[in-house]
């Protein structure tokens, strides 16, 4: 290799993982979203699978979650819901949250990812925001209780999806106007995403919220 080549590719490679690779309106913290909202969700998919090989052991076992008649963990981790597949939802997560943090530390480490990896993680992000949604839904108005540590799993799902769909338009270049105009307010969905979730959430059960008041 010439020394002209070995310039250019050392340049092509520093150009691969600069600062700019990251895409998305906010390319600094979106890293630390990826790394640390999937490490939470892991550790809560992960924390979930434990807790239900310890109760198909011991019927009797009562979950760490299990902290109060809606706070109940118990009382959903025992649901065909929770088996939606035919085997746990944890062991879903456990996967697709390993991926989410392995993509935080890539980008974290300089490595710029391609079109098709940013596709392909907003797809199955959004897969995975669409089944939250149903199990919000399940857990409100058919089981009638909240598991914690599935709620950390709704918490952290929402930004790493919303957030990976705008680095996607951004990193494709397509849709250009529609990515301009949600990078200027970008934060205002997932505000207003967070409200209607914990609204619904306390008019659900206020009956008992109060009740502690």
């Amino acid at each position: 290799m010439t020394a002209a080549a070995a310039t250019e590719e050392f340049d092509r490679i520093s150009d691969d993982r600069g600062p700019a690779t990251v895409p998305g309106p906010l390319p600094r913290f979106l890293p630390w979203l990826l790394m640390l909202g999937g490490a939470l969700g892991l550790l809560a998919a992960f924390t979930l699978t434990v807790e239900r090989i310890a109760l198909l052991l011991d019927p009797n076992y009562t979950p760490s979650c299990s902290l109060n008649p809606v706070l109940s963990c118990g009382s959903v981790m025992t649901t065909e819901q929770a088996a939606f597949f035919g085997f746990p939802n944890p062991l879903l997560g456990i996967g697709a949250y390993a991926v989410v943090v392995t993509t935080g530390v890539a980008l974290l480490g300089g490595i710029r990812l391609p079109t098709w990896w940013w596709t392909g993680l907003t797809v199955g992000a959004g897969a995975g925001v669409v089944f939250v949604h149903y199990l919000i839904f399940q857990s409100l108005y058919r089981i009638g209780a909240l598991c914690p540590y599935c709620m950390v799993v709704w918490a952290v799902t929402i930004p790493i999806f919303w957030y990976t769909a705008l680095a996607t338009l951004d990193r494709s270049g397509k849709a250009r106007g529609l990515y301009d105009g949600l990078r200027q307010y970008h934060a205002v969905p997932m505000v207003l995403w967070f409200i209607v979730v914990i609204g619904l959430s306390l008019h659900r059960f206020w009956t008992y919220w109060s009740s502690l008041i």
